[in-house]
């Protein structure tokens, strides 16, 4: 089992380090477009989440009830969430859960089931995953309208889906030392995570980087200049330092 968070404002640099230097592994953001600014996950939010060595999940809510719209309201959602995908580099399959923000009763099922399976098909490379209640991750989870579930506590009426990768358990809390408030997760495998976690610490890369430096500078040679420089950006990439154009 591994603890996560989510919240709607974005997260600093500092803010993720503390969230990671308190026993949370995974943070949940909000992959929506420009014009929900507030909340939306952006490529530096990225990049300090990564160095504070957490996972990312992203999901897609603009309105609480949107998913009863349908199929139509499905593939708009489902291309909007694609582009932001592409935007910010989120890794082909990991996962994109669509939410379903209130207490959706049996007679929106039809429509939130076509809505999954919309926007679905607008996120090639991409898995579904779909945020709701017990009684929303059960039946999408018997119609195999997504493969990925994020179950909240809420109007779950103390019930929990044997089929939730991730389980929200607590709303509106504040850490100790932290000065934001934030949703309690846990999960259980198969969350669809970003894998962002860098695997080479960044004072370490950079000595290699310098290297590598020196190499391309001794060298006139525009194949050899060229092969550096990939390496170099291998080092980079590894260590969740940022790619850096050839000159």
């Amino acid at each position: 089992m591994k603890k996560g968070i989510d919240c709607a404002a974005p997260l600093t640099a500092t803010l993720a380090k503390q969230i990671a230097a308190s026993g949370y592994e995974f943070v949940c953001r909000y992959l929506v477009p420009q014009r929900y600014a507030w909340k939306r996950l952006t490529s530096a939010e990225v990049a300090a989440i990564r160095a504070a060595g957490m996972q990312i999940v992203s999901v897609f809510e603009t309105s609480a009830a949107r998913p009863a719209g349908g199929a139509s309201a499905g593939q708009v959602d489902g291309q909007e969430a694609y582009n932001e995908a592409k935007l910010i580099g989120q890794p082909l399959g990991s996962a994109i859960y669509f939410a379903v923000d209130y207490d959706a009763q049996p007679a929106d099922y039809d429509k939130i089931e076509q809505y999954l399976r919309a926007a679905a098909s607008k996120i090639p490379g991409y898995a579904v995953g779909v945020y709701g209640s017990y009684a929303v991750v059960e039946e999408m989870a018997k119609r195999k309208a997504c493969t990925h579930f994020w179950q909240t506590y809420a109007w779950s009426r103390g019930k929990r889906s044997a089929h939730a990768n991730i389980y929200q358990y607590k709303n509106g809390t504040m850490l100790p030392g932290i000065n934001h408030t934030l949703d309690l997760n846990e999960s259980y495998g198969n969350e669809g995570f970003w894998e962002v976690k860098p695997k080479m610490k960044p004072e370490d890369a950079q000595k290699i980087i310098a290297f590598l430096g020196a190499g391309w500078q001794a060298t006139e040679s525009k194949e050899a200049r060229d092969e550096f420089h990939r390496l170099a950006n291998e080092v980079r990439k590894a260590a969740g330092i940022p790619i850096e154009q050839n000159a």
